[in-house]
């Protein structure tokens, strides 16, 4: 039934929607129209908001492409493209690679978010590599894994009210993660997402009729042969003493900031995990380069569109507009139904604000008082927002950027099975939020 459902979706999306680039310019002018005709700004406030707003992203920007960049690096060194061969060597069916592909993405996303996108979209081109199978699901299913990532242990919502000192603290005080990340309702809803999106994902695999293949061949990535080295310069290019002379002093910092510090994992963090450990196991410079040379082909997306979301989420915040849409969605609520609204609303705010902590700070301010003035749960409150803002990263291909860059995808090819995800997934966490 699926398969059948899911057909036409995927030709409707790949029909109508337009590239990502197309997409956030529609945005711009959605949230400029409704800023104007809602919030009553002038023009020109908004203007001034958008323009004001437009590069309050650079350093995220250069994170995600870093995110990009030295998780490609690091998984196309040759220990790690061994451990992803050995793995995607079990798989023996297309529906067994669709299972396989989509529950290590689940399990790393849940880990860390950006180590999800990067580590599920080469494992799919791994994967395509060995066994024939419709690439636009095997690409999709890498991706559909990301949205547990802020139920898991990097979400940047539970992590931050679990901060001392945290911008809300006054009114709800630190909320540990075991009442957020680790409460039961929540790993309730991740167990039953392990085993729901696997399973659609294997039940929307198209026949051979409809199914799009690609040739292994143009996702091989072998680095050539390096050839007879005379010069100094070409010594230094190709040395593994070099490489580790820079790249154990990285490791040893991050033994140093895990086991001595007790620190935690940011995407700082990650991507100078990723860098040292692609620049020891790449063991010279030169194989490095070559590995960067191919990674960065596909930041193009990220480097031109972030800017756009900043100004967009510019508009929706300082002109009042997401604070109206989550108040006007809370104004149904009760106490037990507090938290679906919540979701619904984060929902609908993250395809504007497409930004974890960003988006807390914008309905932090509403959802909060109307928790406490109706008596619900505040963890669960919280984490309805976490779930909302992950949940319709199906339809936002904003997050799909890195992955479409490393698959070599369009977001129309993937986002057509993203939709009968995002209404089973909808369903799931709905009923975890209100009833686990």
């Amino acid at each position: 039934m699926l398969k059948m459902i899911s057909k036409p979706a995927v030709k409707l999306v790949e029909r109508y929607l337009p590239d990502p680039y197309i997409f956030v310019l529609l945005l711009t002018l959605i949230a400029s129209a409704a800023a104007i005709a809602i919030e009553r700004q002038t023009p020109l406030a908004v203007l001034r908001f958008w323009g004001d707003g437009f590069w309050g992203l650079l350093t995220f920007s250069m994170q995600m492409l870093l995110v990009l960049v030295t998780g490609f690096m690091l998984a196309s060194s040759p220990p790690v493209k061994r451990i992803l061969q050995k793995i995607a060597g079990t798989a023996k069916s297309p529906g067994g690679a669709i299972i396989l592909v989509t529950l290590v993405s689940l399990a790393a996303s849940w880990i860390n978010w950006g180590f999800g996108l990067v580590v599920g979209a080469l494992f799919a081109k791994e994967l395509a590599r060995l066994i024939r199978v419709d690439y636009r699901l095997l690409v999709a299913s890498a991706y559909s894994g990301f949205v547990v990532w802020h139920g898991g242990l990097a979400g940047s919502i539970p992590l931050t009210i679990a901060t001392e000192g945290h911008f809300s603290a006054d009114q709800i005080g630190v909320i540990g993660t075991g009442s957020t990340i680790f409460a039961f309702f929540n790993l309730a809803i991740v167990a039953c997402l392990f085993i729901a999106i696997p399973l659609v994902n294997r039940m929307m695999l198209p026949d051979e009729k409809d199914s799009v293949y690609v040739d292994p061949n143009v996702l091989n990535d072998e680095p050539e042969p390096v050839g007879r080295i005379t010069r100094p310069a070409e010594r230094l290019e190709n040395s593994f003493t070099l490489a580790l002379l820079v790249g154990v002093p990285g490791l040893l910092f991050l033994l140093d900031h895990f086991l001595l510090r007790s620190g935690g994992l940011n995407l700082n963090v990650v991507n100078f995990m990723f860098l040292f450990l692609a620049i020891v196991l790449h063991r010279t410079p030169r194989n490095l380069l070559n590995s960067l040379h191919e990674a960065i082909k596909g930041g193009a997306g990220i480097v031109i569109q972030f800017p756009f979301y900043a100004g967009i989420m510019a508009i929706m915040v300082q002109s009042g507009l997401a604070e109206s849409m989550s108040e006007w969605l809370v104004s149904f609520a009760t106490t037990n139904t507090l938290p679906f609204w919540s979701f619904i609303s984060a929902g609908i705010v993250n395809l504007f604000v497409p930004s974890g902590g960003g988006q807390w700070a914008v309905q932090a301010p509403v959802m909060l008082p109307a928790a406490q003035a109706l008596g619900a749960d505040i963890p669960r409150v919280a984490m309805a927002v976490a779930w909302g803002d992950a949940w319709t990263n199906l339809l936002q291909p904003f997050w799909a950027l890195p992955v479409l860059a490393i698959a070599g995808l369009k977001a129309k090819d993937i986002m057509g099975f993203c939709l009968i995800q995002l209404f089973i997934t909808g369903i799931i966490i709905s009923v975890g939020l209100v009833w686990f």
